[in-house]
């Protein structure tokens, strides 16, 4: 049995990742981490070029994608909050799931999934829409964790003046930026244990399905 984690996180090694990365520690199975950051995925155009065979015509980085994601048997589905909706790069990955979804196909029917959804604020924003998203494949859902991440306005040079930032939504006026007050993965330790918790799960499906 194979778990394939996938972050649609533009920013590599940040909380997205990370907290997929924590869920594929305890599935038990042999596991795979893929990051869509700098990967070229187009939205669906709905040409409908995939409906005969079932495979995307649209030539770019969705295209090796298509073997890894036939090959899991269970996914690990990681995104962001960007301005209170699912970040672009996370929601054309999923609308290019289409092309598995014409003529009754079930090439990702049945298949198991765990969603990770962060934001610097509103983390589970992203897990609304992507629970909403599965059943259009015949994904079925196992759970979701949510953590909260640093919004880049922490790290922008500007988050202590700005007035219209995420460091002065959150923490108000006239804070000054140290360690301690931005948020980390490190610092939520009951959400790490919810991830590592749901890839034990998951793995313990997939145990049962063997």
């Amino acid at each position: 049995m194979k778990v394939l984690g996938i972050s649609g996180s533009p920013r590599r090694g940040k909380t997205t990742d990370r907290l997929v990365k924590e869920v594929l520690s305890s599935v038990g199975h042999e596991n795979e981490f893929v990051s869509l950051a700098g990967k070229k995925i187009a939205p669906c155009t709905a040409c409908l070029a995939c409906v005969k065979d079932n495979i995307c015509k649209i030539k770019d980085d969705m295209e090796p994608l298509r073997d890894q994601l036939l090959a899991a048997d269970a996914l690990v589905i990681g995104a962001p909050n960007y301005f209170s909706a699912l970040n672009a790069l996370s929601h054309c990955f999923l609308e290019r799931l289409c092309q598995f979804r014409h003529q009754d196909c079930d090439l990702l029917a049945g298949k198991y999934a765990v969603i990770v959804s962060t934001g610097g604020i509103e983390p589970e924003i992203p897990a609304t829409m992507i629970e909403k998203m599965l059943p259009y494949y015949q994904i079925n859902h196992v759970g979701t964790v949510a953590a909260q991440g640093a919004a880049s306005c922490f790290t922008c040079g500007y988050g202590e003046t700005c007035s219209t930032g995420a460091v002065r939504m959150l923490c108000g006026e006239g804070v000054k930026i140290t360690d301690d007050i931005i948020p980390d993965l490190s610092k939520q330790p009951d959400v790490v244990g919810v991830a590592r918790e749901l890839g034990w799960k998951l793995g313990k499906i997939l145990g049962e399905v063997v």
